[in-house]
């Protein structure tokens, strides 16, 4: 699908890859609805896009996806307003580093609501106007942690190999119906995401800097992979080799590994 002229909806606006998405988009998209829970910096985002797009129409809405009946409340407003989303970015995501013996259950219960419950109902909602129209994108940000175990990150882990796995479901289902449906798997990404799965103690994380790859390039990756009808990308030639490899390699032997790495 190409991008030039959707309406796009992208969840966790606020920072990050969620940020990196609505700056890229704009100039190319009609309108924008920025999503997350920090008004002031979608504000700030609003005010940034604008500027440089006077003719971008961007909509703030201020939404904890942790909450079903505050995204009730958003897709209400969106028919309200009449904004048809053809463009679904499901970007937010939380973390929770460390045991999970000794997680606090709000935290976990929050991880599962936004990873899993927020993105899998925002698709339920908007995907049936996408395909009476015959034509939509939506685009799951996932993660190279769905691919393997992973000791003390096993929830988020865990949820994003449903995104994947959702991704690919949906992606059979909706074949010839002119909605595509792609999986984003990055890996490892200097953005705010791992402060804020850090709990107080908890060592940090260790991956290795080669393994790093631009916010603006897991992003750009992203949107050619739509633009290109892909099923799943993971950005940089680094982590894309290793989740080749790791995806042949048999789940014994993965096994000891997660299990090594804390």
């Amino acid at each position: 699908m190409k991008i030039d002229g959707c309406s796009a909806l992208i969840t966790g606006a606020s920072a990050g890859i969620g940020r990196e998405f609505a700056r890229q988009l704009a100039g190319r998209v009609d309108s924008i609805v920025l999503v997350a829970r920090r008004q002031q910096r979608l504000e700030d985002l609003h005010d940034e896009l604008t500027k440089s797009d006077p003719n971008l129409n961007v909509h703030v809405r201020v939404v904890d996806l942790a909450d079903k009946s505050q995204i009730d409340e958003l897709i209400a407003w969106l028919e309200r307003e009449k904004i048809d989303i053809n463009l679904l970015i499901n970007n937010a995501g939380l973390g929770d580093l460390g045991p999970f013996a000794t997680s606090d259950w709000a935290r976990v219960d929050q991880v599962i609501q936004v990873n899993m419950t927020a993105l899998t109902l925002l698709t339920h909602r908007l995907l049936p106007p996408m395909v009476a129209k015959k034509r939509g994108a939506i685009l799951n940000v996932s993660s190279s942690a769905g691919f393997l175990p992973i000791a003390e990150f096993s929830v988020y882990a865990a949820s994003k190999a449903y995104v994947t796995s959702l991704s690919e479901g949906l992606r059979a289902e909706l074949r010839g119906t002119g909605v595509s449906v792609c999986a984003l798997c990055p890996g490892p990404v200097h953005t705010e995401f791992n402060q804020v799965a850090q709990r107080p103690g908890q060592r940090r994380d260790q991956s290795p800097e080669f393994a790093y790859v631009p916010v603006t390039q897991v992003v750009r990756d992203g949107i050619a992979a739509v633009e290109a009808d892909r099923p799943l990308v993971i950005p940089g030639f680094v982590m894309n080799l290793g989740m080749f490899f790791i995806r042949l390699t048999p789940m014994s032997i993965l096994r000891r590994f997660s299990s090594k790495q804390r």
